[in-house]
């Protein structure tokens, strides 16, 4: 019978926004006192929570174009900036682990697991999220997409979380909830799993990943099913 045990020595890769955190709230407060700022309307949560999980600029340039004022290329990086200032003045502001993700990486980090954080987050902005929810004891490393060849769906972001914690992609698992996170998996010949209750537009089962999860409490048994029974697929390095 498999147990939390064989996830020893396996490595655990999380993506942040949508997947251990709901950011939500703080990034679509951020966009709206920018957008505010720049005498544009501000936008419902519901319409905005869809764009959150793809960087800084993809939100902004998705904001704006939804404000209905595409955003300037020439004025993009000092906005973009003005944004992380905004938005770290309040990342904790209304954010909060989801159901479970405590018990969860208690579970995984006493079984011996590597966890590691891949996400398209800058990595200083996911160290001061995680530092605020009390989660950073759990990683052993962050890997925002700053850190990484290429951003996810590249599968060299996720192969270079794996590695920054001495972990092997033939022993891995990414936990997402987007198709950037479902791509990076395969594209780094690790399986993987997405939550069903984070950001994305398309139906979380047409997005190709190995699993589906509805509970964050699902984890370690979706972790234990692929590492145990299922080999890991194809990669694009």
């Amino acid at each position: 019978m498999s147990t939390l045990h064989d996830l020893n020595g396996a490595t655990i890769a999380f993506d942040l926004d949508g997947t251990l955190v709901d950011t939500a709230p703080d990034l679509v407060g951020a966009l709206n006192i920018i957008l505010a700022q720049e005498s544009l309307p501000p936008l419902p949560f519901d319409e905005v929570r869809l764009m959150v999980g793809r960087g800084a600029r993809a939100l902004l340039e998705r904001g704006f174009a939804a404000a209905g004022a595409p955003l300037d290329a020439q004025q993009a990086p000092a906005l973009v900036q003005r944004f992380i200032d905004v938005y770290l003045a309040r990342i904790a502001d209304e954010s909060a682990p989801f159901p479970g993700v405590v018990e969860v990486l208690t579970d995984l980090k006493a079984a011996g697991a590597k966890l590691v954080v891949c996400t398209n987050k800058l990595t200083n902005l996911s160290v001061a999220l995680l530092d605020a929810m009390a989660l950073s004891p759990f990683f052993e490393a962050v890997i925002g997409a700053d850190l990484a060849p290429a951003a996810k769906p590249d599968g060299r972001h996720v192969a270079a979380a794996v590695a920054a914690v001495g972990g092997d992609v033939s022993r891995a698992v990414m936990i997402g909830d987007s198709v950037n996170d479902a791509l990076g998996a395969r594209n780094a010949g690790v399986p993987g799993v997405l939550v069903s209750f984070g950001y994305t537009e398309d139906p979380v089962e047409t997005l190709g990943a190995d699993l589906v999860i509805h509970s964050f409490l699902d984890v370690p048994n979706a972790c234990i099913t692929l590492l145990t029974s299922c080999p890991a697929p194809n990669t694009g390095l």
